[in-house]
Protein backbone atom coordinates (compact mmCIF):
# COMPACT_ATOMS: atom_id res chain seq x y z
CA UNK A 1 0.00 0.00 0.00
CA UNK A 2 1.27 3.83 -0.57
CA UNK A 3 1.10 6.27 2.09
CA UNK A 4 1.63 9.68 -0.02
CA UNK A 5 2.71 9.16 -3.35
CA UNK A 6 4.19 12.29 -4.83
CA UNK A 7 6.27 12.35 -7.98
CA UNK A 8 6.82 10.08 -10.79
CA UNK A 9 8.41 9.90 -14.39
CA UNK A 10 7.61 7.86 -17.04
CA UNK A 11 10.53 5.43 -19.09
CA UNK A 12 10.26 5.26 -22.54
CA UNK A 13 9.31 1.36 -21.85
CA UNK A 14 6.66 2.69 -19.93
CA UNK A 15 7.92 1.90 -16.62
CA UNK A 16 6.98 4.49 -14.05
CA UNK A 17 9.46 5.90 -11.14
CA UNK A 18 7.16 7.24 -8.52
CA UNK A 19 7.33 8.38 -5.08
CA UNK A 20 5.83 7.33 -1.99
CA UNK A 21 6.70 10.59 0.65
CA UNK A 22 5.84 8.60 4.02
CA UNK A 23 4.36 5.44 4.85
CA UNK A 24 3.35 7.49 8.15
CA UNK A 25 2.05 10.91 7.31
CA UNK A 26 -0.56 11.66 4.48
CA UNK A 27 -0.60 14.84 2.46
CA UNK A 28 -1.97 17.16 5.31
CA UNK A 29 0.38 15.64 7.68
CA UNK A 30 4.01 16.16 6.23
CA UNK A 31 5.12 18.76 8.99
CA UNK A 32 5.58 15.99 11.31
CA UNK A 33 7.19 13.73 8.78
CA UNK A 34 9.21 17.12 9.16
CA UNK A 35 9.83 16.84 12.90
CA UNK A 36 10.09 13.36 13.54
CA UNK A 37 12.63 13.13 10.60
CA UNK A 38 12.36 9.38 10.11
CA UNK A 39 13.20 7.22 7.35
CA UNK A 40 9.11 7.00 6.22
CA UNK A 41 9.80 6.93 2.01
CA UNK A 42 10.51 5.07 -0.98
CA UNK A 43 10.94 5.15 -4.37
CA UNK A 44 9.19 2.12 -6.26
CA UNK A 45 8.86 1.38 -10.28
CA UNK A 46 5.71 -0.20 -11.73
CA UNK A 47 6.07 -2.41 -14.74
CA UNK A 48 2.59 -1.74 -17.00
CA UNK A 49 3.17 -5.36 -18.48
CA UNK A 50 3.47 -7.60 -15.23
CA UNK A 51 1.15 -4.83 -13.14
CA UNK A 52 3.64 -5.02 -10.27
CA UNK A 53 5.56 -2.81 -8.31
CA UNK A 54 8.74 -3.38 -7.22
CA UNK A 55 10.26 -1.07 -4.51
CA UNK A 56 13.79 -0.08 -5.28
CA UNK A 57 15.15 1.89 -2.15
CA UNK A 58 13.66 2.15 0.96
CA UNK A 59 14.13 3.96 3.94
CA UNK A 60 14.39 7.51 2.79
CA UNK A 61 13.62 10.57 4.23
CA UNK A 62 10.37 12.38 2.64
CA UNK A 63 10.62 10.98 -0.87
CA UNK A 64 9.75 13.85 -3.37
CA UNK A 65 10.81 14.69 -6.72
CA UNK A 66 11.39 11.80 -9.56
CA UNK A 67 13.77 12.38 -12.84
CA UNK A 68 15.09 10.13 -15.03
CA UNK A 69 18.15 11.06 -16.59
CA UNK A 70 18.38 11.74 -20.92
CA UNK A 71 19.33 8.23 -21.48
CA UNK A 72 17.26 6.61 -18.98
CA UNK A 73 20.82 5.24 -17.42
CA UNK A 74 19.63 6.42 -13.93
CA UNK A 75 16.62 7.97 -11.60
CA UNK A 76 16.90 10.36 -9.22
CA UNK A 77 15.20 11.02 -6.16
CA UNK A 78 14.98 14.04 -4.13
CA UNK A 79 15.39 13.41 -0.14
CA UNK A 80 13.25 16.58 0.49
CA UNK A 81 14.28 16.42 4.71
CA UNK A 82 17.88 15.68 4.43
CA UNK A 83 18.54 18.40 1.67
CA UNK A 84 20.28 16.23 -0.64
CA UNK A 85 19.33 13.82 -4.11
CA UNK A 86 19.83 9.84 -4.38
CA UNK A 87 21.04 8.33 -7.35
CA UNK A 88 20.08 5.29 -8.22
CA UNK A 89 21.50 3.07 -11.63
CA UNK A 90 19.47 1.34 -13.81
CA UNK A 91 21.90 0.53 -16.51
CA UNK A 92 25.32 -0.57 -16.53
CA UNK A 93 27.42 -2.05 -14.13
CA UNK A 94 26.63 0.10 -11.21
CA UNK A 95 22.48 -1.21 -11.96
CA UNK A 96 20.42 -1.94 -8.80
CA UNK A 97 23.30 0.58 -6.71
CA UNK A 98 22.23 4.06 -5.51
CA UNK A 99 24.38 7.15 -4.42
CA UNK A 100 24.36 10.44 -3.30
CA UNK A 101 23.90 12.67 -6.45
CA UNK A 102 23.83 15.83 -4.54
CA UNK A 103 23.72 16.99 -0.90
CA UNK A 104 24.27 19.97 2.10
CA UNK A 105 21.89 22.21 -0.76
CA UNK A 106 20.35 25.48 0.55
CA UNK A 107 17.16 24.36 0.62
CA UNK A 108 14.37 21.90 0.98
CA UNK A 109 14.58 20.19 -2.73
CA UNK A 110 11.06 19.38 -3.93
CA UNK A 111 10.74 18.63 -7.67
CA UNK A 112 13.23 17.73 -10.49
CA UNK A 113 12.83 17.24 -13.87
CA UNK A 114 15.36 17.06 -16.95
CA UNK A 115 16.13 18.45 -20.72
CA UNK A 116 17.07 17.18 -23.50
CA UNK A 117 20.20 18.38 -22.90
CA UNK A 118 20.97 16.44 -19.60
CA UNK A 119 20.42 19.68 -17.66
CA UNK A 120 18.08 18.72 -14.20
CA UNK A 121 15.98 21.46 -12.71
CA UNK A 122 15.85 21.40 -9.17
CA UNK A 123 12.64 23.37 -6.92
CA UNK A 124 13.76 24.50 -3.91
CA UNK A 125 10.50 24.50 -1.91
CA UNK A 126 12.20 27.08 0.31
CA UNK A 127 15.76 27.57 1.80
CA UNK A 128 17.08 26.14 4.97
CA UNK A 129 15.45 27.22 8.17
CA UNK A 130 18.50 27.61 10.74
CA UNK A 131 15.62 27.14 14.17
CA UNK A 132 14.86 23.52 12.05
CA UNK A 133 18.82 22.39 12.07
CA UNK A 134 19.40 23.62 15.29
CA UNK A 135 15.98 21.54 16.63
CA UNK A 136 16.84 18.26 14.65
CA UNK A 137 19.30 16.54 17.30
CA UNK A 138 16.84 17.23 20.11
CA UNK A 139 13.53 15.02 20.11
CA UNK A 140 12.25 16.57 23.08
CA UNK A 141 12.07 19.86 21.46
CA UNK A 142 10.79 19.00 18.95
CA UNK A 143 8.22 16.97 20.25
CA UNK A 144 7.01 19.89 22.53
CA UNK A 145 7.24 21.80 19.22
CA UNK A 146 4.40 18.95 17.87
CA UNK A 147 1.77 19.77 20.45
CA UNK A 148 1.63 23.35 19.56
CA UNK A 149 -0.92 25.10 17.82
CA UNK A 150 1.00 25.42 14.37
CA UNK A 151 0.41 28.99 14.24
CA UNK A 152 3.47 28.91 16.64
CA UNK A 153 5.58 26.56 14.18
CA UNK A 154 8.59 27.57 12.27
CA UNK A 155 7.37 29.16 8.76
CA UNK A 156 9.42 28.28 5.50
CA UNK A 157 11.01 32.01 4.28
CA UNK A 158 9.60 33.50 1.63
CA UNK A 159 12.21 32.67 -1.43
CA UNK A 160 11.80 31.29 -4.64
CA UNK A 161 14.38 29.08 -5.53
CA UNK A 162 15.50 26.86 -8.22
CA UNK A 163 18.51 24.89 -9.40
CA UNK A 164 19.92 23.72 -12.59
CA UNK A 165 22.27 20.59 -12.29
CA UNK A 166 24.61 18.32 -14.62
CA UNK A 167 24.47 14.84 -14.68
CA UNK A 168 27.73 14.80 -12.36
CA UNK A 169 25.47 16.47 -9.86
CA UNK A 170 27.16 19.85 -10.58
CA UNK A 171 24.98 23.31 -9.72
CA UNK A 172 25.28 24.92 -13.04
CA UNK A 173 23.25 28.16 -11.66
CA UNK A 174 20.45 28.98 -9.95
CA UNK A 175 17.07 30.93 -10.55
CA UNK A 176 16.19 33.40 -7.61
CA UNK A 177 13.36 35.44 -6.23
CA UNK A 178 14.94 36.46 -2.52
CA UNK A 179 11.92 38.15 -1.16
CA UNK A 180 9.36 35.85 -2.63
CA UNK A 181 7.46 38.72 -3.92
CA UNK A 182 6.83 37.56 -7.38
CA UNK A 183 7.76 33.63 -7.14
CA UNK A 184 8.06 31.43 -3.54
CA UNK A 185 7.33 27.89 -2.42
CA UNK A 186 8.37 26.55 -6.06
CA UNK A 187 7.41 22.64 -6.20
CA UNK A 188 8.01 22.00 -10.12
CA UNK A 189 9.88 22.95 -12.94
CA UNK A 190 9.21 21.96 -16.45
CA UNK A 191 11.04 22.75 -19.44
CA UNK A 192 9.24 23.18 -22.94
CA UNK A 193 10.41 24.99 -25.97
CA UNK A 194 13.01 27.38 -24.29
CA UNK A 195 10.43 28.19 -21.41
CA UNK A 196 10.14 27.32 -17.81
CA UNK A 197 7.36 26.88 -15.67
CA UNK A 198 7.41 26.80 -12.28
CA UNK A 199 4.60 25.41 -10.25
CA UNK A 200 4.12 26.55 -6.60
CA UNK A 201 2.04 26.21 -3.15
CA UNK A 202 1.77 29.62 -2.85
CA UNK A 203 -1.71 30.61 -5.08
CA UNK A 204 0.51 33.00 -7.25
CA UNK A 205 -0.38 30.80 -10.59
CA UNK A 206 2.13 29.64 -13.11
CA UNK A 207 5.37 31.20 -13.42
CA UNK A 208 6.93 31.61 -16.68
CA UNK A 209 10.58 32.33 -17.87
CA UNK A 210 13.25 31.95 -20.64
CA UNK A 211 15.32 29.28 -20.32
CA UNK A 212 19.07 30.50 -20.22
CA UNK A 213 21.03 30.21 -23.09
CA UNK A 214 24.25 28.23 -22.83
CA UNK A 215 25.95 24.85 -23.26
CA UNK A 216 25.81 24.31 -19.76
CA UNK A 217 22.24 25.76 -19.08
CA UNK A 218 23.53 29.59 -17.91
CA UNK A 219 25.55 32.58 -19.42
CA UNK A 220 27.96 34.05 -17.13
CA UNK A 221 25.82 37.14 -16.09
CA UNK A 222 22.90 36.36 -18.05
CA UNK A 223 19.67 38.30 -16.95
CA UNK A 224 16.96 35.94 -16.83
CA UNK A 225 14.40 39.51 -16.83
CA UNK A 226 11.19 39.32 -16.01
CA UNK A 227 9.09 35.87 -15.12
CA UNK A 228 5.45 36.45 -16.13
CA UNK A 229 3.26 35.02 -13.60
CA UNK A 230 -0.51 34.32 -14.68
CA UNK A 231 -2.88 36.01 -11.69
CA UNK A 232 -0.43 38.30 -10.85
CA UNK A 233 0.11 41.64 -12.12
CA UNK A 234 3.35 43.05 -13.23
CA UNK A 235 6.53 40.22 -13.22
CA UNK A 236 8.82 38.54 -10.82
CA UNK A 237 12.61 39.53 -11.51
CA UNK A 238 14.41 35.94 -11.04
CA UNK A 239 17.63 36.44 -10.48
CA UNK A 240 20.40 34.21 -12.31
CA UNK A 241 23.56 33.17 -10.49
CA UNK A 242 26.47 30.87 -10.85
CA UNK A 243 28.58 28.99 -8.66
CA UNK A 244 29.00 25.50 -6.74
CA UNK A 245 28.79 27.09 -3.42
CA UNK A 246 25.61 25.21 -1.70
CA UNK A 247 25.73 27.43 1.47
CA UNK A 248 22.24 28.08 2.52
CA UNK A 249 23.62 31.80 4.35
CA UNK A 250 24.03 33.66 0.97
CA UNK A 251 23.07 33.35 -2.93
CA UNK A 252 25.50 32.43 -5.24
CA UNK A 253 27.81 34.69 -6.84
CA UNK A 254 28.38 34.87 -10.18
CA UNK A 255 32.05 34.58 -10.10
CA UNK A 256 32.84 31.18 -11.33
Amino acid sequence: SFGFTNDLDVASDGTVYFSDASSRFGVDEYLYDLLEARPHGRLLAYDPASRKVRVLLDGLYFANGVALSRDEDFVLVNETYRYRILRYWLKGPRAGTSEVFAEALPGFPDGVSANRQGTFWVALFTVRNPLMDRLHPHPWAKSLLSKLPKAFWPKPAPYGLVLAMDEDGRILGSLQDPGGKRVREVTSVEEHEGTLYLGNLSGQGIARLPTPESPGGFNRGHDAGEARVSQLDGGASIQDHRGTDSSPSRPWSLDP
